[in-house]
């Protein structure tokens, strides 16, 4: 539910709380998918360019996402600038969890596409049992913000995993990659605005894909010609990437266009709501 933030509640029957989580606009779309390119060609810069290999850069990435996820909890409502890097520093920390396990622990990508697929459905299954909905619009208690963020984090290494498959494993290659999730993604849309597909399902599904679409988009730009690439490189594709997502969180800060305000009953703000 979308509502003016200025308005005043409804004395007798509501008050209004402030998500903690945007509005699924066409900016968070983008934002989105220039997000999971970053978590791509960072991940691969501070492994590869800055020669910290994949621990080094778990721990210092992990340490900084666990800064970001502190601020993000203490505040009381959706702030653009917090909330984005808390998206870009999980897209990284998403990849290199995958990225461990594949390069350093030697599990094969069919293996962990499937753990992280069983993980994301026992997280969402834990979330509608206590809280009875997965909607982003409900995303006003700290409970139903850390099953969100966990959610969020699964669906990036998932989409590491997956789009690593798809690209390299069975060898479908980057460019044809993006394609192919973004072919799947405009199905979901169509199912949902022509054939009635759950709006919250639909999201979800979109939201899972648009990892690997980002990555493919990333690998794409940045991987040396040789390997199919454009030759870009890490740092250059990365740091474009990081432009348009500062010039976008800078431009919804100021607007606001993105708030979202939640009519809630003063009794219990806490209790399980429908979707």
């Amino acid at each position: 539910m979308r509502l003016d933030p200025t308005a005043a509640p409804h004395p007798a029957t509501a008050r209004f709380l402030l998500s903690k989580v945007p509005e699924v606009t066409l900016y968070f779309w983008i934002i989105k998918i220039l997000a999971t390119t970053v978590g791509e060609t960072a991940a691969d810069y501070l492994n590869d360019n800055l020669g910290l290999g994949l621990s080094g850069a778990t721990y210092i990435m992990g340490g900084l996402l666990v800064m970001a996820l502190v601020a993000q909890f203490a505040l009381g409502r959706y702030v653009p600038p917090i909330y984005w890097v808390t998206v870009v520093l999980v897209s990284v920390v998403g990849t290199l969890i995958t990225d461990n396990l594949v390069d350093n622990a030697g599990v094969a990508l069919t293996t962990t596409s499937a753990i992280f697929a069983i993980a994301l459905a026992a997280t969402f299954a834990a979330w509608y049992i206590t809280e009875r909905t997965l909607s982003i619009h409900s995303i006003i208690t700290r409970r139903r913000e850390a099953f969100y963020w966990v959610t969020v984090l699964f669906t990036f290494a998932l989409g590491t995993a997956a789009g690593d498959l798809v690209a390299e494993k069975l060898d479908v290659g980057y460019w044809k990659s993006a394609l192919i999730f973004a072919a799947v993604i405009a199905l979901v849309t169509l199912a949902y605005r022509v054939f009635g597909l759950d709006a919250i399902v639909a999201f979800w599904i979109a939201y899972v894909l648009t990892r690997p679409l980002g990555a493919s988009i990333g690998d794409y730009l940045s991987q040396p010609r040789s390997d199919g690439g454009l030759g870009l490189g890490t740092a250059v594709t990365s740091a474009l990437f990081l432009a348009v997502i500062l010039v976008l969180v800078v431009y919804l800060a100021r607007t606001k266009v993105d708030v979202v305000v939640t009519a809630t009953a003063d009794a219990d703000v806490t209790r399980p709501a429908t979707a």
